[in-house]
């Protein structure tokens, strides 16, 4: 941790034992509990406020998600940080998914038009 406490760079976010549900839940009870403390009003919470309550606020929604294996599903990842992430799936199996095909999906994510909901 001393080593990489400097780190400017990428994150790796590990999600060990997580469900982008069980996540979405929490939130809504944290959200609640502080409505009924008087700490929220529930008129003024609006989506950047809800995302507040998730288990790592700071960390920025991805920009692109690399589904291995051949499944087309998100598998209950991230439901809330995905709503604009661009989504690229490959038959290749995680072990062996190489530099060559990691360029292959940045290839496909720089010909992308990201319009994070809106339209061309």
């Amino acid at each position: 941790m001393r080593k990489l406490s400097r780190n400017t760079g990428m994150v790796l976010n590990l999600a060990v034992s997580y469900g982008g549900r069980r996540e979405i839940v929490d939130a809504a009870r944290r959200v609640a509990a502080d409505v009924v403390s008087g700490k929220l009003r529930a008129e003024d919470l609006d989506e950047t406020g809800f995302a507040k309550y998730l288990y790592r606020p700071e960390l920025p929604e991805p920009d692109f998600l690399i589904r291995t294996s051949g499944e087309q599903r998100i598998s209950n990842f991230l439901l809330w940080q995905l709503a604009y992430t661009e989504l690229y799936f490959t038959d290749v199996l995680w072990p062996d998914f190489s530099e060559e095909d990691l360029l292959v999906a940045l290839r496909e994510f720089q010909s992308r038009e990201r319009r994070f909901g809106g339209t061309t």
